[in-house]
């Protein structure tokens, strides 16, 4: 090669490299932040990855992940969200109400895609869940709304309990909303409510011990991160005291909870994850109407009532789509 092709040759090699650098640069960075843990929330996050493919995204091919876990302690959100702020990410992915809430009153700009919330506008995080406005959108679980369901499946289940309790995280946005909506159901049904309180796991036994001197005889967990995530120790606690209970999420009742009741999970993460992918295009959350869920599986353990001594209703089994025996 002749000194001049290569001087040349070098002299558009050092004018790429430059453009190299900074087209790595500019790779769009996703905010993941999570009430949970990364061992906790793995599938959900697997979900929103799954998502995000749909729409022509893969982590660290052409969009990176900052990750951000909070390992159920709620007061960390607000400084993890104020970083991912500051490093000027594209969007922010927030798990479960906290983590939605922390992002909100830490940016008014930056794009927020949640799930896991019970009801967004009641909250105030969209004005209305065909048009959010503002800077936020995603899927709602309906977790207040269908609080009244699951006192209804208990009820069905235990037909003779007159006092039932519901499990709730006091740190949690939602925990009032969801208290009000099972009480006026509690009423109408002409059951006896009690709320029970529990914000980290060393909690559970107390709560336990309070429903038996308060007469609880059946139990509804509420809607928490906390409580998806130890959805064994829960399981193993209700089966302890042999107290019929159900739970929003699939994995109590897996773990050996007696019902559980509620939409997927995942499915809403990759709907999430969707979303995060059509605002990178450039769609606007604003325009986004926020997602609900259309179905709900309702999950029987037989081997839990049996272990409790309960003899499940015809009636609700025929409900079931999927029963564990």
């Amino acid at each position: 090669m002749k000194r001049r092709e290569f001087i040349t040759l070098l002299g558009g090699a050092a004018a790429v490299l430059p453009v190299a650098a900074q087209a790595q640069t500019a790779m769009p960075v996703i905010g993941y932040l999570a009430a949970g843990s990364s061992k906790g929330d793995e599938r959900i996050a697997t979900a929103l990855l799954k998502g995000l493919a749909e729409t022509g995204y893969e982590d660290g091919k052409n969009v990176r992940i900052e990750y951000r876990w909070a390992d159920n302690q709620y007061e960390r959100l607000p400084s993890m969200a104020a970083d991912l702020v500051r490093q000027k990410v594209v969007v922010i992915a927030a798990t479960t109400t906290p983590a939605a809430k922390a992002a909100k009153e830490a940016t008014t700009t930056s794009p927020i895609v949640f799930t896991s919330i019970s009801d967004p506008v009641q909250i105030g995080f969209v004005a209305s869940l065909n048009r959010p406005g503002g800077n936020v959108t995603g899927v709602t679980l309906l977790s207040v709304e269908v609080g009244p369901k699951l006192l209804e499946l208990l009820r069905g289940a235990a037909p003779s309990a007159t006092v039932m309790g519901l499990l709730v995280n006091p740190t949690n946005p939602n925990a009032e909303s969801q208290a009000k909506s099972t009480q006026t159901a509690a009423l109408r049904l002409g059951l006896q409510l009690q709320v029970l309180n529990a914000s980290a796991e060393s909690e559970f036994d107390a709560a336990f011990a309070k429903m038996q001197e308060l007469g609880v005889v059946g139990l509804i967990i509420g809607q928490d991160v906390l409580f998806n995530t130890k959805s064994a120790q829960l399981a193993a606690l209700t089966v302890r005291h042999a107290i019929p209970a159900i739970a929003l999420v699939r994995e109590f009742a897996v773990a050996g909870g007696l019902i559980s009741y509620g939409a997927s999970r995942l499915d809403a993460w990759r709907q999430a994850g969707i979303y995060v992918g059509r605002i990178l295009k450039g769609e606007k959350p604003s325009e986004l109407p926020v997602m609900q869920p259309t179905t709900f599986d309702l999950i029987i353990n037989l081997k839990t009532a049996k272990e409790i001594g309960l003899a499940m209703p015809n009636t609700v089994l025929a409900q079931a789509t999927e029963v564990i025996e």
